[in-house]
């Protein structure tokens, strides 16, 4: 078996420059690459209505938004398949038997799910799908037998939980029927993590301090010229920081020599800009001036597709549901090895038939 790709994101907003330098640019030159057999993406409402129970119509409009933001950076339903996953039963019904594979002492000590409880305030009030949702991520990767999942380093524990009872349930039922996952983890530490456009350390939807792929020109514009810079750097003579200064780590995520050459020629490089920020003698205008001209240069082709795409909408709800129809058929044939595999195949299990057959017939 070659190599099966599963990622896919919470349909709870619009995507921004986060998600698309930490995964979604990187899942497109996957795609191209076309080092794989099967290459799944998957729309996690499911997952996002854990913390979004009493609010679900939040869930319903952003899928649209998701499933546009994929098509619009370059994910070809032709190449990946990308379905929703309230839409594939057989992963609720894994998740149901993985739950007896796993103590609630083990849930509760899931390093990602502690530290995700702690931010979204829960207390004592934990709702059980939450603590649950690592045993269902672990259905949604062992479904289709997904030996890479790309992911961010804060991810890592929710792969390990998955390998753990991929291994318990090969070992408790005599089996070779799951696969262990492997993440695929970004080389670059500043895409993996891209602060918000206020310097905070994450950009992120619930705090309003991102960049999103379907921002017009104008709200980029205003975006990059408040971003964050170095409180300290009041005149363009004084000497910068480029540590913590939100500007320069974007340029870091987005900008090549190329881009110098074309929008400002006098710096070779970002080192080169770097340094003589930190000399002193640069201003803040001009780098954000840069870093604009370097953001409108990637999204244009974007926003360009994004467009074309929002004149069909009844096509993007289809590439969703033929998507989820390869999905359903690719999972139900796992689901079938699993049943197999415990022993609960039981009107298609010719032996058992004829065993308790001729067991009445004594």
């Amino acid at each position: 078996m070659g190599n099966i790709i599963l990622t896919g994101d919470r349909p709870t907003g619009k995507l921004h420059l986060g998600h698309y330098v930490g995964s979604l640019r990187n899942r497109v030159a996957m795609q191209e690459a076309g080092d794989y057999d099967r290459f799944f993406v998957m729309i996690a409402d499911t997952q996002a209505l854990t913390d979004n129970a009493h609010n679900p119509e939040k869930i319903r409009q952003s899928l649209i938004e998701v499933a546009l933001d994929y098509l619009s950076v370059g994910l070809d339903p032709k190449k990946v398949d990308i379905f929703v996953q309230s839409q594939v039963p057989q992963l609720f019904e894994m998740t149901a038997y993985y739950m007896n594979l796993v103590t609630v002492a083990r849930a509760e000590r899931n390093p990602t799910v502690k530290a995700e409880i702690a931010q979204k305030g829960f207390g004592a009030s934990i709702p059980m799908g939450f603590l649950n949702y690592p045993i269902s991520q672990a259905a949604d990767i062992t479904a289709f037998k997904a030996n890479l999942v790309p992911v961010g380093e804060d991810q890592e524990p929710m792969l390990e939980q998955a390998r753990e009872i991929v291994r318990s349930f090969n070992a408790t039922y005599n089996c070779e029927v799951l696969v262990e996952p492997k993440a695929l983890i970004p080389d670059n530490k500043v895409c993996s993590r891209l602060p918000g456009i206020d310097g905070q350390a994450k950009m992120s939807k619930s705090l309003g301090n991102g960049i999103y792929l379907s921002d017009d020109p104008k709200t980029l514009h205003d975006k990059v010229f408040d971003m964050y810079t170095d409180p300290n750097h009041l005149r363009v003579s004084d000497p910068g920081r480029v540590e913590g200064n939100a500007v320069f780590t974007y340029l870091d995520a987005f900008s090549n020599d190329e881009d110098f050459a074309e929008f400002w020629p006098e710096y070779s490089n970002l080192d080169e800009l770097k340094a003589a920020y930190q000399k002193g003698g640069v201003g803040d205008v001009k780098v954000k001036k840069l870093l604009l001209n370097v953001l409108t240069k990637e999204l244009t082709p974007i926003w360009e597709r994004r467009a074309e795409l929002e004149h069909d909408i009844p096509a993007i709800y289809d590439v969703l549901a033929q998507g989820s129809a390869r999905a359903r058929e690719a999972a139900a044939a796992t689901l079938d090895e699993m049943r197999t595999a415990m022993g609960i195949n039981y009107f298609t299990d010719q032996a058992l038939i004829g065993e308790q057959s001729k067991h009445y017939a004594e």
